[in-house]
């Protein structure tokens, strides 16, 4: 047997103004984005902000549905949109905020698993690190690349065989 460490490296800011003013934007885009989430059964809205390398920001929203499943997170309906309309262009960051019980959420909301596999084919797609940028009200948690929020994944080689 070998044991084998995983280690993701997270770095966590108390405030907005830490950041460049593009992220500043790319942050506020989330959190406004929020307002256009329909959420009526879980009251959980999750607002997503994609930052294009060719300087395009695509917003999307969480999307729920009676039938549970029939739903999409924020991070895939943003996704599935920015690779629509921009299939050539790499996503550089995504900004993720949530709001439940009438504010953001305290603590900063990760992105499903599902959504960590769309991020992660986007990242290996265009060969380019998405650095994902989660959203609370009072503290703002990065990770540089989608990989380090799913290390062990399933990529094209495991189609091989």
């Amino acid at each position: 047997m070998k044991k084998v460490d995983i280690t993701t490296t997270v770095l966590q800011y108390d405030s907005i103004d830490e950041f460049d003013k593009e992220t500043q934007s790319l942050i506020q885009k989330s959190k406004d984005a929020v307002k256009n989430a329909y959420a009526p059964y879980s009251k959980f809205k999750v607002g997503a902000a994609i930052l294009l390398k060719n300087g395009e920001i695509i917003t999307g929203t969480n999307q729920e549905n009676a039938a549970y499943p029939s739903g999409l997170c924020a991070e895939r309906v943003a996704m599935f949109y920015a690779n629509s309309k921009y299939p050539n262009v790499p996503v550089m960051s995504i900004a993720i905020s949530s709001f439940t019980n009438n504010h953001f959420a305290e603590v900063p909301t990760p992105p499903c698993g599902a959504c960590r596999q769309v991020l992660l084919e986007s990242e290996t797609r265009f060969e380019t690190p998405i650095k994902i940028i989660m959203v609370s009200e009072n503290k703002i948690t990065v990770v540089e690349n989608a990989k380090s929020l799913l290390p062990l994944n399933f990529e094209e080689s495991m189609l091989e065989g």
